[in-house]
């Protein structure tokens, strides 16, 4: 019997197409609104991977026309010292788009400072008002993982309206604004997690099946059914008995790849997406709020 191989969901090109996009809005706003679009990422501490993080959002900003009002801080930087500054980000009027880079060193709290960005300004999506917008289904900023998720699935033409989809974590970041974005286009949507029983069956009814957990290799040929669509959010490091290490996602891709319709690779999936969004964002504040 001959084996068909998955379609790539290629999230690099999409990307790429996307901030070719985003540079023509810009191109065209601009001369209306007399200033670029602005985007502040701030970043407290030395994590390497953080650091990796932001080089590239503040590459891709440039490759648009975004103007970056990053901040890099001390690792020892107080949590009153960071609401004053997205205080001051918050009446700037250059300023577009708001994001703290997670993880944040132990001694501040995410969440309050999460809570300080002006909601039209909260490039993450992650403001508890946009994530009400999304579930009471009116315009926002929108969580950029899973946007970029539905930006994917919508550029492969491939059908949500009644399908059975499948969602395998449930974190604020991923697995419940995925949850409802697949809900707002009609399809029938599962949300499975950690305490799930037979996880096995739940992920072999999905049509659609988007993991976000970050456990390497969880999902194998057996979860998953024939033809169906999944989506790996999942981004983990391990190492092989060299000692080399590399990055894989919550599906184990070889043994997938036979099985399902299409598949996204890691890397190049959906963590391109992530970005291209964030962007998207920043554009869509300015365009609404800019003038």
């Amino acid at each position: 019997m001959e084996t068909k191989t998955a379609k790539l969901i290629d999230g690099k090109a999409i990307a790429a197409k996307i901030q070719t996009e985003l540079s023509a809005v810009i191109t065209k706003l601009q001369p209306q609104i007399g200033r670029p679009p602005g985007l502040a990422v701030l970043m407290v501490g030395d994590n390497p991977g953080s650091a990796a993080y932001v080089r590239g959002k503040e590459r891709a900003c440039a490759s648009v026309g975004i103007a970056s009002f990053g901040k890099h801080f001390p690792t020892e930087t107080t949590q009153a010292e960071l609401e004053l500054v997205i205080a001051a980000l918050n009446s700037d009027e250059r300023v577009d788009g708001i994001l703290v880079q997670l993880p944040l060193p132990d001694h501040l709290d995410a969440v309050t400072l999460l809570h300080q960005i002006d909601p039209d300004k909260d490039a993450d999506g992650l403001h508890p008002l946009n994530l009400g917008r999304l579930v009471r289904g009116e315009p926002g900023l929108r969580s950029c993982t899973p946007y970029g998720v539905m930006r994917l699935l919508q550029e492969y033409e491939i059908p949500l309206k009644g399908k059975q989809a499948v969602v395998l974590g449930r974190s604020i970041l991923v697995g419940k604004p995925m949850a409802l974005m697949l809900l707002e286009a009609d399809a029938t949507v599962t949300i499975a997690h950690s305490r799930s029983h037979d996880l096995k069956a739940i992920a072999n009814n999905a049509d659609i099946l988007i993991t976000a957990v970050g456990r390497p290799n969880l999902i194998d040929a057996e979860m998953i059914k024939p033809g169906a669509v999944v989506v790996d959010v999942g981004i983990n490091r391990v190492t092989d008995s060299s000692g080399n290490s590399r990055l894989v996602g919550d599906v184990n891709f070889d043994s997938t790849k036979n099985v399902a319709g299409f598949i996204t690779p890691v890397p190049g999936g959906v963590g391109p997406m992530t970005v291209a969004m964030l962007l998207q964002n920043t554009v869509y504040s300015y365009s609404v709020h800019g003038r």
